[in-house]
């Protein structure tokens, strides 16, 4: 299947990798297919591209490649909704901010990430409850700003 990308323009991607959102991505509540799109091989980062908006899409990454330490509990009401039973097949991502001209000053949001059942492909955005992470962490800490200082 061909898909119109604002950002990559025409890609092919495989009907079968489509992720369907159970829940939306918080503000955009109209669009549920999703597929993930590797810029880069080999990056830390992907791509979590909208089916059916060629403007839209996320970069996203997991945590564990820049050592933050995250973990989370799944309420059994959450797992329920996209049919997740087992942690194998869970897939994990987080939203990446990445201010214009300003790599190193990117963030990673730690609240809400997004999960998908690998099984299922069914997927949702997860708001963490009574959890102290933030939607803006820092992805190079205070590398970023020792960075800046000196240059």
């Amino acid at each position: 299947m061909q898909i119109t990308t604002t950002r990559f323009g025409e890609v092919e991607i495989d009907e079968n990798l489509i992720f369907t959102f159970v829940q939306p991505i918080i503000g955009y509540d109209k669009l549920s297919r999703y597929v993930l799109i590797e810029h880069n091989e080999n990056s830390a980062f992907k791509w979590l591209q909208s089916v059916d908006e060629p403007s839209l899409a996320f970069p996203v990454t997991s945590p564990a490649f820049f050592n933050i330490d995250y973990q989370f509990e799944i309420p059994t009401e959450t797992a329920e909704q996209i049919e997740l039973t087992s942690v194998d097949s869970l897939i994990s991502l987080n939203v990446v901010t990445i201010p214009q001209g300003k790599p190193q000053k990117a963030t990673i949001n730690l609240l809400a990430p997004i999960i998908i059942n690998a099984n299922n492909k069914q997927g949702m955005q997860m708001i963490l409850s009574n959890s102290n992470y933030p939607v803006k962490y820092s992805l190079f800490g205070n590398k970023a700003d020792e960075q800046t200082t000196q240059g």
